[in-house]
């Protein structure tokens, strides 16, 4: 998680932005987190450190008072960025949760059973009905070797299908790391084919729906 001397990553330049209001952080937290003040005894270091754990306990609270009481359109409002913030913000949602799953490993209630509550406590707020209940599936699988012959062997024949998700990331990821991967050429011609993939996708959407039609006449 460590961020370059300036405090950014080259990414979103957003979270980073000394302008920005205060949220969970204070500007002078984020600048004492990112590195950018470093005049800090050690004394202050400890009590700043034990500012930001409070302010995060009592944000977690927060949320509780948010999900029952805040007016649906504040939310929405909320999470509707303006287009040029919405990596920013996307990032900020993503890196939430991945700090939820670090921080909740090891606490007495699994960070799945909280997911699956909280996801099915959203369903029933949508419904305004406790009848409304949906199953949240959740698993953590490590990606380990793959057979890469297998791999592209379903490439050859086309039976895109039988790729698990597994493949797909180990393929991609080994891929992306190759001596002859040149991200410039792959780009303009997965561009060029797209157009034609679209088309096909079309064609067959319309076949379908043709089909359906002619089935209930």
């Amino acid at each position: 998680m460590a961020n370059d001397a300036d405090g950014t990553d080259g990414t979103d330049d957003l979270a980073y932005a000394a302008d920005r209001g205060r949220g969970i952080l204070t500007p002078s937290d984020r600048e004492f987190l990112l590195g950018r003040k470093t005049d800090y005894t050690d004394h202050s270091k400890k009590q700043k450190r034990n500012r930001i754990r409070r302010r995060l306990r009592n944000a977690i609270l927060d949320f509780t008072i948010l999900f029952e009481s805040l007016e649906d359109r504040d939310r929405e409002t909320v999470f509707n960025p303006d287009a040029a913030d919405r990596e920013a913000y996307t990032r900020g949602i993503t890196d939430m949760l991945a700090f939820l799953h670090l921080g909740t490993m090891g606490y007495y209630t699994p960070f799945k059973d909280m997911l699956s509550e909280g996801v099915n406590k959203a369903e029933q707020e949508l419904a305004g009905s406790d009848y409304r209940m949906v199953t949240v599936d959740f698993n953590v699988e490590p990606v380990g070797q793959i057979d890469v012959d297998a791999v592209i062997d379903k490439l050859e024949r086309g039976a895109f299908d039988q790729l698990t998700d597994e493949e797909l990331q180990a393929f991609v990821r080994l891929l992306a790391e190759s001596d002859d991967f040149s991200a410039t050429d792959l780009r303009a011609d997965m561009k060029a084919q797209m157009s034609e993939f679209v088309e096909r996708i079309d064609a067959a959407n319309e076949r379908r729906d043709r089909r359906v039609d002619e089935l209930n006449d």
